[in-house]
């Protein structure tokens, strides 16, 4: 699978035909990849503050949300710690995702609860690399970015954006 393919997918779910937009969304997408970045999956979706879907793409290294070639929003995979779906009658499957930069919520979502086992996959794979990976810093280094990413959590526990369970698990998976 290639980006245009991963596009063309997603904009065909989403039943978005115009040809524009799909240039657009590609070009966008393309002039942000990183050099060892691969596609993974795609899906649509709706951004709560939008009335259309967009597109969700799903990628080696990150989340992104497109629509109208408007700038994409990533989430970085290594920073997702956990994905659920529920589903509501006014807003069919809604995929939560939460990171450590902040709670993502789309609606609507086609094939949510297969593109969020996607997603958690790939998080986990991601997540997995970065530990592997040699650290520069001292110990206590690591130590304060354990401790800046728990605030963060909680941050996002206080204002609501996160259940008690949620909060529990995401502080689980990044302590151990």
């Amino acid at each position: 699978m290639d980006w245009s393919d991963l596009i063309d997918t997603a904009f065909d779910v989403a039943g978005n035909s115009s040809s524009d937009h799909r240039a657009a969304a590609l070009r966008t997408v393309e002039a942000n990849v990183a050099p060892d970045e691969k596609p993974v999956a795609s899906t649509a979706g709706r951004h709560p503050d939008h009335f259309r879907k967009g597109v969700l793409v799903l990628t080696t290294h990150r989340l992104l949300f497109l629509k109208d070639g408007k700038p994409p929003v990533p989430v970085p995979l290594s920073a997702v710690t956990d994905a659920t779906v529920t589903r509501t009658r006014i807003n069919g499957e809604v995929l939560l995702v939460v990171a450590l930069t902040g709670s993502h919520r789309f609606e609507d979502v086609v094939k949510a609860e297969v593109f969020a086992e996607q997603l958690r996959a790939a998080a986990r794979l991601a997540r997995e690399a970065t530990r592997k990976e040699p650290v520069a810093a001292a110990p206590a280094a690591t130590g304060a970015d354990l401790l800046d990413q728990l605030e963060r959590l909680a941050a996002l526990h206080t204002a609501g954006a996160l259940t008690a369970e949620e909060f529990t698990r995401a502080k689980q998976r990044l302590i151990g």
